[in-house]
């Protein structure tokens, strides 16, 4: 009886403490940063702009451009999200979500890997063009980030510039770059897209895992912009699995997406 009692009450301060924990991340991430639909052509641009600082200037992975602004075909049916500092109003991060809607629009892994892909089951091609997306372009300004050893192809793992920052910020920043692929599975969520590709290292892939974001490995890896392998991913995979604390994270950063895209609409 006392075993059983004692047990009990161990899981119940377990739950209590993982409880805590999962408001604490989702609250510092919420007091620091922000996540930004850039659907105005003014915040489109800032997008361009760090694209083309850390793709073009930082890692050489594209052509520097006369306007310093990044963009290419699959621009014409993307969507982004910005992640916005709040105490300095600057913006921390950008991601892309390419979504296509008709045959002839294709994902960049898709004009660019499609030989990566060794799965035929998990194809874009077998899916309806309206219900994938590829998460792409994924980048973070060095002056977010701690060293420049710290940087990784297909830009960036969240941590800042320490001399900067405050410690209690600091705590915050690694978190940028989930926060992005967070904000890119809210836009995702919010127009009914099942399913996601992404080109990313593996280590970055094996690091998601510990969050609860598992990624299906759907190739082998390849040089594209450094050793990257195709990813897949679908709504399901991700609530399922995703970690409470970030399960909290996900939901603030919905709340927020989802009230930017009703002021649009």
């Amino acid at each position: 009886m006392f075993k059983s009692t004692s047990a009990k009450i161990s899981k119940l301060w377990q739950s209590y403490q993982r409880l805590r924990e999962a408001t604490a991340i989702s609250k510092h991430f919420s007091t620091f940063l922000t996540p930004v639909v850039a659907n105005a052509d003014d915040l489109k641009k800032e997008v361009y702009k760090i694209r083309h600082n850390v793709y073009c200037e930082e890692l050489g992975f594209e052509p520097l451009r006369p306007d310093q602004m990044e963009m290419d075909e699959f621009d014409a049916f993307s969507q982004y999200c910005l992640i916005k500092h709040i105490g300095s109003d600057a913006f921390a991060g950008t991601v892309r979500l390419v979504t296509p809607s008709e045959e002839g629009q294709l994902l960049p892994l898709e004009k660019y890997c499609l030989h990566s892909i060794s799965h035929d089951e998990f194809t874009p091609s077998h899916f309806d063009r309206h219900e994938i997306c590829e998460i792409s372009r994924l980048a973070v300004p060095a002056h977010f980030r701690r060293r420049a050893m710290d940087k990784f192809a297909g830009a960036a793992t969240g941590a800042i510039n320490e001399s900067t920052y405050s410690e209690a910020e600091l705590r915050c920043f690694p978190f940028i770059a989930i926060g992005l692929y967070l904000s890119a599975a809210s836009l995702a969520l919010t127009q009914g897209i099942q399913h996601a590709f992404v080109m990313m290292e593996p280590r970055l892939a094996r690091s998601m895992r510990f969050l609860g974001i598992k990624y299906i490995k759907i190739g082998p890896t390849i040089d594209y912009h450094g050793q990257r392998a195709p990813y897949y991913i679908n709504a399901e995979i991700l609530l399922r699995d995703l970690a409470p604390s970030f399960k909290y994270m996900l939901r603030d950063i919905q709340v927020q997406v989802n009230k930017q895209m009703k002021e649009d609409s």
